[in-house]
């Protein structure tokens, strides 16, 4: 996959928290998102739920959208995918605290569930 077309942390349009003297949660749910996994190149399917403590910025939701349907073709692990959904949401908006977890659908006969978080 080339890099123009893989997701990145500059692709998340960051916006002005205009309530940055409060601490507040935002919570977001990406109920279709899919990726490929490495392995077969069969598609993989899940939700992923982010939440996060915003600083002096926020995440701009059209733009996260256009991040996520980036993943559609690529090939990446349910574990690297999460990990990289976190380490994108931190460099492009510095959030107070973020976790992102992952939960995919059953392939094989297994289902994962991934879940990371980082106290900034």
């Amino acid at each position: 996959m080339s890099e123009e077309t893989s997701p990145t942390y500059k692709d998340l349009e960051v916006v002005n928290n205009d309530n940055a003297h409060r601490d507040y949660v935002i919570r977001i749910s990406i109920p279709e998102f899919n990726c490929v996994c490495p392995r077969t190149g069969l598609p993989d399917f899940g939700t992923i739920n982010i939440e996060y403590v915003p600083q002096k910025g926020i995440v701009e939701l059209k733009s996260l959208k256009l991040y996520i349907v980036k993943f559609r073709n690529l090939g990446i692990f349910h574990e690297h995918v999460t990990n990289k959904i976190l380490e994108d949401f931190k460099k492009a908006c510095c959030p107070k605290k973020i976790s992102v977890l992952g939960d995919f659908k059953p392939r094989g006969g297994i289902k994962t569930e991934v879940f990371v978080e980082d106290n900034l």
